[in-house]
């Protein structure tokens, strides 16, 4: 069962996988591990503990298969972090951003269902596990329902010039900053009480 929800600094599933990081191989980079990906799938509860175990030693078993899925998640992933990069702008999303969207959801088949969580319902994905597509299909139908949001969108960069965090504000007020207030709000804060302080004994 593919879970629509997500935990982390992106607040949503798409943004999140958004963030995901690129193995420091080489400057640049942009490669996307097997096993990021896996953990990714296994914290969203796209895939169980027993499937995560299961697809780990799939590059061994079945190596074409596993870095097929890879380069498209890979191909997904940068589209993600482009596009939503537009959206934070209210710039025009060009359709080869989308494009990859569209080719994981034209592959998979699944429906919407009525699932019970803490006293409530919340509507979740349910995939036709046929092939490997399908682990990316909730990640793209989440980014598809994010990019339809328009210029009404809250999806955020983090104010942090050397973060490159993506972020949904959910917060009340709509006007939340930074990824995290551990990582770089806290930051910002310690930076501008040092600022004040030199600024104090030199004007002292």
């Amino acid at each position: 069962m593919l879970n629509s929800s997500s935990t982390g600094v992106g607040g949503r599933l798409a943004i999140n996988f958004a963030n995901l990081p690129s193995l420091p191989a080489s400057p640049g980079s942009k490669s996307l591990g097997w096993e990021d990906l896996i953990s990714f799938l296994r914290a969203a509860r796209i895939i169980s503990a027993d499937r995560a175990a299961e697809l780990m030693s799939l590059t061994e078993i079945d190596p074409q298969a596993a870095f097929g899925l890879l380069n498209r998640a890979e191909r997904l992933r940068d589209a993600l972090r482009l596009a939503f990069r537009e959206l934070a702008h209210r710039h025009r999303i060009p359709g080869e951003l989308v494009r990859p969207i569209n080719d994981v959801l034209r592959v998979t088949e699944g429906h919407d269902e009525l699932v019970e969580a803490d006293k409530s319902w919340r509507i979740e994905y349910v995939a036709r596990e046929g092939g490997l597509d399908w682990l990316l299909a909730a990640v793209a139908r989440s980014a598809a329902e994010i990019i339809s949001e328009g210029e009404a969108t809250r999806v955020r960069l983090c104010a942090n010039p050397s973060c490159s965090l993506i972020f949904y504000d959910a917060s009340r007020t709509h006007r939340r900053r930074w990824c995290s207030m551990s990582l770089c709000g806290n930051r910002h804060k310690v930076a501008a009480f040092a600022r004040r302080q030199t600024e104090g004994r030199r004007g002292s």
